[in-house]
């Protein structure tokens, strides 16, 4: 069995449940995970934050149902209003990230979401994956050098097809695939002991 997460750095739901995310890997440490960005936020929805009004109701419901904060960095970013969210460039980031310390992708994501969330920085930065490399012992000038790669453009770009092939049009998203059965296993929100046992159901159906 294996799990692909589709996630987009830049959605705060994603951003709730990397705590379970963080707990599922934790207790499976036998499951190849594969984390793909799915592109929220590409095309004309690329625009400033105040344009997404519900931004901060969201925010309240996503802290109460899972227990993440948001950080005085990131409220600044929602005060002021102007910050143009590209998940683009977050997927770059998360394509390099996942090139220089692939089997860390899981925690490098969740790292990744807090420099955003809690410190306000922004994805485009490449100095944001330089400071979320150094925190997690990773070689730094490398990270920045996969960020600004065509090759992590490419990647990103074929992350946006994958999560449409799998039909993902709602983030975060994660699938479990087992032999030939293939099932979302958490929309949204789910604790770890629920996917656990959607995950049981799995194998036991297989």
């Amino acid at each position: 069995m294996k799990l692909v997460y589709v996630f987009d750095a830049y959605c705060g739901w994603s951003y709730g449940f990397a705590p379970t995310m963080t707990e599922l890997v934790r207790r499976h440490p036998e499951l190849d995970v594969e984390v793909i960005s799915g592109g929220l936020f590409t095309g004309d929805r690329r625009v400033p934050i105040r344009d997404f009004g519900y931004v901060q109701g969201a925010n309240a419901k996503i802290t109460e149902l899972t227990g993440v904060t948001f950080g005085t960095g990131y409220e600044r970013i929602i005060a002021d209003g102007s910050f143009v969210m590209d998940s683009e460039d977050a997927a770059r980031g998360i394509a390099a990230l996942r090139h220089v310390a692939p089997d860390r992708i899981v925690e490098l994501a969740a790292a990744l979401q807090q420099a955003f969330y809690a410190d306000g920085l922004s994805l485009s930065d490449p100095d944001t994956y330089r400071a979320v490399a150094e925190a997690a012992g990773l070689e730094a000038d490398r990270v920045v050098a996969e960020f600004a790669a065509t090759a992590s453009t490419a990647s990103a770009r074929k992350d946006f097809t994958r999560a449409a092939a799998l039909d993902v049009h709602s983030f975060p998203t994660l699938i479990a695939i087992n032999g030939q059965r293939r099932l979302p296993v958490a929309v949204g929100h789910a604790t770890a002991d629920e996917i656990d046992r959607r995950l049981d159901a799995l194998a036991d159906a297989s």
